[in-house]
């Protein structure tokens, strides 16, 4: 297929710049993915969607305050630093930004929150062949403790409001569940739940299970060929327990069913599930990519949010929209569009859409 097929215009008015008040009080457009209707609906909403024996599958990954700023040494310019996965202690690998002029031994002083020098420094001690370095952190504070004394929250490249209110965002872009420190981007469908929502979805008789995916900055990366068969995707670090395993597992057993939030959730079950079910619990790296088609063995509903033209996440969605055929994307192309209409709000801090 070509990424040019899952395309469509946005108004850029329509990209969300900043969470709505409530968390629950976001819109929620759900796609039939049987009969293809679409309906209009809040997001609290999806406590009558779900039903007393499903899985509810969410993404516990924390978002880390991954972005500093700094100068370096020497001539002094100013440079932007995203960490993106920990090499080993005290090395982690990172995007620079500029990065033409850095190269191996440049050290850069970092910056606090208000722009001034601190004592910090860090080093440039490898590159890759994908553009990332290898930088050495200071050995004292740790590299979490630096960051959350230093680090600003890595909203997404479409956010351009300023200032960015980062002690807010550190709050509000994370979901209420979020306990595993790991991810440069938040598993945004989840940003939606409230703990007094699961609550009462547990009263329901749903079942709220945990699985972990470290998101990377490859989750923003646009897919640049024209065949989205030819597209690389980074390898994201994630982890199922025992315990969801068997939920999992004793679902599909039972036929109730098992709903992702969000396509984090999904990328891991189905991951698991390459050879079908039942899952095993395990600790490793994905860089699972689904297009269409694609036969999903795991999942039967999935709450997502409304994802980026010609993104590797839209052509994920496209996939589930139609159960074992092709024209899923014709489906979301056409939902999308009347999302528009109606004044959806779009992407991380956007309204959600259930497909079930």
């Amino acid at each position: 297929m070509r990424t040019a097929d899952f395309d469509y215009p946005l108004p850029q008015e329509l990209i969300a710049q900043h969470p709505i008040e409530q968390r629950d009080a976001s819109r929620l457009l759900t796609l039939d993915r049987y009969s293809g209707g679409v309906t209009h609906r809040q997001f609290t909403d999806l406590e009558e969607l779900l039903q007393a024996g499903d899985v509810l599958v969410a993404n516990n990954s924390r978002v880390i305050p991954a972005r500093v700023r700094g100068q370096k040494a020497g001539d002094g310019a100013r440079v932007e630093i995203l960490l993106t996965e920990e090499h080993a202690p005290g090395e982690w690998w990172c995007m620079l930004r500029p990065g033409k002029r850095i190269h191996n031994r440049t050290r850069i002083q970092l910056h606090d929150l208000d722009g001034r020098p601190t004592p910090h420094w860090v080093e440039a001690i490898d590159k890759n062949d994908t553009g990332k370095y290898l930088l050495r952190l200071p050995e004292s504070p740790g590299a979490q403790e630096l960051l959350q004394a230093i680090g600003e929250t890595p909203l997404p490249p479409y956010i351009e409001r300023a200032p960015i209110d980062t002690l807010a965002d550190r709050e509000r872009y994370q979901t209420v569940y979020a306990k595993a420190d790991g991810s440069v981007a938040a598993p945004t469908a989840g940003l939606h739940f409230t703990d007094e929502m699961l609550n009462r979805l547990r009263a329901k008789g749903v079942t709220f299970a945990e699985v972990t995916l470290h998101v990377g900055p490859g989750t923003f990366q646009p897919v640049e060929c024209d065949r989205i068969e030819d597209h690389p995707m980074h390898k994201e670090r994630l982890e199922i327990t025992d315990a969801t395993a068997d939920a999992v597992n004793q679902a599909k057993a039972e036929g109730r069913r098992v709903v992702a939030v969000g396509t984090t959730s999904m990328r891991v079950l189905e991951s698991a599930a390459t050879g079908g079910v039942p899952v095993g619990p395990q600790l490793g790296r994905t860089d699972i990519f689904i297009y269409p088609p694609h036969e999903f063995q795991v999942v039967d509903a999935l709450l997502t949010n409304f994802h980026l033209p010609k993104s590797t996440l839209l052509m994920l969605v496209s996939a589930f929209a139609q159960p074992g055929g092709t024209g899923g994307r014709d489906r979301v192309l056409s939902a999308y569009a009347e999302a528009v209409t109606r004044r959806y709000r779009f992407f991380s801090y956007g309204d959600a859409m259930f497909l079930h």
